[in-house]
C-alpha cells in the first residue's frame, strides 16, 4: 500500500499568511548569511539542512488521505479541501487512458472540514466516473445533498455528471476488494461521532486512519478497549490537534493532545505514528515544536520502537 496525505489541517483551511511567509524567508536568509554556500550545488545542500519548519510548509488543506493498493486502485479517506488535488490527479490519469473509473470514498464523519472539498472534486462532474461512497451513515446521500443546496452552492449534488453509489456498513463489518485489501471501521469519541478506518493488504500490512478522536487521561479504559482494533498497526495517522496545555481547556471538543497520541500509540504497539489534524491557528513553527515535544514524550515513556512522523501535505508512506 501507498498512503499519501493531501490535507492535514483540522477544522478549517489555513493558508500561510503574509507575516508567516515573511518570517520564514527572513529566518532562512539569516541562516544563509551566517553560512553562505560556495557553489550552486551547495545551495541544494543548504536547503536540505534547514530546520523542518523552514524547509517545508505543513499545508493549508483540510483532511484528505489516499490509499493506493498493489493494483493501482485508489481509495479516498475524507473529502476536505485536500480532495481537490486528488481529483486533479485522477483527471490527469483519466485523460491519458479515457477509461471508466471507479473511485471508492470512505467517510469518517460529515463535519464540514471533512466533506467541503467534494463540490470542487472535478471527477464528480464526469459521467465516466463512478463514485462509491462507503460510510456507517445510512443518510449520507442526504447530508451531501444538503451541502450543495442552491443556498450554498450553484450546482446540486444530484445534478453532477458522475454516477454514485452509497454503501452503508456498521462497525464489525468487513469490506473486501479484488486486490486483497480488507477495510474495517471502529467508532471514535467525537461530538456527533466519527469512525476510524483500518486497511489490511494481502501481505498483512496494516494502515489505520483515526482523525477527529479525543483521548484524555480519563480515557485509559477506552484506550484498552480499542486495543484489538488498533494493536500492532504498521502505520497510524492519528488526531493530534493540540498542545498539552491547550487540551486542558478544550475537553469534549473531540481532539487529542500530542502526549495522549503518543500514549495511545505506545499502548497499542504501533510501529509508525503520524501526527495530523493540525490546529489551524498554529504556525508551521509551533506544529514543529509539538512534533519535537512528542519525541521527547516518547523518550520519557521509554518507548524505543515507535517512529513518530509529522503530517504534511504530499507526504507518502510505502507499506
Amino acid at each position: 500500500m501507498i498512503v499519501q496525505l493531501f490535507g492535514v489541517r483540522g477544522s478549517i483551511a489555513a493558508p500561510l499568511r503574509n507575516q508567516d511567509y515573511r518570517k520564514k524567508i527572513l529566518d532562512i536568509l539569516e541562516l544563509y548569511a551566517s553560512k553562505p554556500p560556495q557553489t550552486r550545488n551547495s545551495v541544494e545542500d543548504f536547503w536540505k539542512k534547514l530546520p523542518y519548519h523552514l524547509k517545508f510548509v505543513t499545508g493549508s488543506d483540510t483532511t484528505c488521505v489516499t490509499v493506493t493498493d498493489a493494483k493501482g486502485e485508489i481509495y479516498i479517506l475524507d473529502m476536505g479541501t485536500g480532495v481537490r488535488n486528488v481529483g486533479d490527479d485522477l483527471l490527469q490519469a483519466y485523460f491519458k487512458k479515457k477509461t471508466q473509473k471507479d473511485v471508492n470514498i470512505f467517510i469518517t464523519h460529515t463535519h464540514w472540514d471533512h466533506i467541503q472539498g467534494l463540490p470542487f472534486f472535478k471527477p464528480i462532474y464526469f459521467p465516466d466516473f463512478n463514485l462509491k461512497f462507503h460510510s456507517p451513515y445510512a443518510d449520507l446521500a442526504t447530508r451531501l445533498e444538503d451541502q450543495q443546496r442552491p443556498e450554498f452552492f450553484p450546482v446540486r449534488f444530484a445534478d453532477t455528471g458522475s454516477r454514485k453509489e452509497f454503501h452503508h456498513f456498521l462497525p464489525g463489518d468487513e469490506m473486501k476488494f479484488p486486490s486483497g485489501i480488507k477495510v474495517e471501521t471502529h467508532p471514535l469519541k467525537h461530538p456527533g461521532g466519527s469512525f476510524a478506518y483500518k486497511f489490511t493488504d494481502a501481505l498483512g500490512k496494516v494502515f489505520i486512519f483515526a482523525t477527529d478522536a479525543e483521548f484524555t487521561g480519563e480515557d485509559m479504559s477506552i484506550i484498552h478497549d480499542y486495543a484489538p482494533f488498533f494493536k500492532d498497526a504498521d502505520l497510524l495517522v492519528l488526531d493530534t490537534q493540540y498542545t498539552l496545555d491547550e487540551s486542558f481547556s478544550k475537553f469534549d471538543w473531540g481532539h487529542t493532545s500530542y502526549t495522549m497520541s503518543v500514549n495511545c500509540a505506545t499502548a497499542w504497539n504501533i510501529k509508525n505514528l503520524v501526527l495530523t489534524h493540525h490546529e489551524p491557528s498554529y504556525s508551521d513553527e509551533k506544529i514543529y515544536e509539538i512534533y519535537e515535544a512528542s519525541k521527547l514524550h516518547k523518550k520519557f515513556l521509554g518507548e524505543k520502537k515507535l517512529k513518530i512522523h509529522l503530517a504534511r501535505e504530499g507526504l507518502r508512506f510505502h507499506l
